[in-house]
């Protein structure tokens, strides 16, 4: 049996995982010596030329990090300028919005002080009205016909069309015909252009 052993162990494949590891060893040593041989060559044979590669490695990476600051320190500025307008802007709209909701509020209230100005007005007007109509109507038919006659045939029909009925026919017998007729078209037209249904 242990000749068998002996036997199985002569014909496995040599090398295995032996090799492998002897590889990886043999690699990682040549990654080292070879990343380490340019300092330690240059520490040997010159002291002040490694000196000089270090301080040239220090001076560029100080060198490039004082530029990546100067940079750093420009777009910060830089964008505390754009935060500084976007604040005044934010500002000066807001500002403008209450100028905007004063004046509609004054003009709201000028709207409604003018309806009721309006208001004040057509019902001062339509008192007017009725108080002359009554007066013209409470008059002789023969003198509110005479004065009827002196007026504009369009102010004339106005104060005819609110009269009652009979009290318009009084005053429009005794005026003339043409001034008669006048009326009575300006009457009769003052309606024609409504809307039938």
């Amino acid at each position: 049996m242990i000749r068998q052993r002996k036997k199985n162990c002569d014909q496995r494949p040599r090398g295995g995982v032996l090799t492998v590891i002897s590889l990886l060893m043999i690699g990682s040593a040549i990654i080292r010596i070879g990343l380490e041989a340019g300092p330690a060559v240059a520490r040997g044979t010159n002291p002040a030329l490694a000196e000089q590669i270090k301080s040239e490695r220090i001076e560029t990476s100080a060198a490039d990090l004082q530029v990546l600051l100067t940079e750093l320190l420009r777009r910060e500025v830089e964008l505390n300028q754009r935060e500084s307008m976007i604040v005044d802007r934010e500002h000066a709209l807001d500002i403008a919005d209450q100028a905007i909701e004063t004046r509609l509020a004054m003009l709201q209230e000028a709207e409604e002080s003018l309806r009721e100005t309006v208001a004040i007005a057509e019902t001062a007007a339509e008192s007017d009205l009725t108080q002359l109509t009554d007066v013209y109507q409470s008059m002789k038919p023969k003198d509110a016909a005479a004065l009827f006659e002196t007026m504009d045939a369009v102010f004339a029909a106005g104060f005819l069309s609110r009269m009652p009925p009979e009290a318009a026919a009084d005053v429009m017998a005794g005026l003339s015909p043409e001034a008669a007729y006048g009326i009575s078209v300006i009457m009769a037209g003052r309606n024609a252009r409504a809307p039938q249904e």
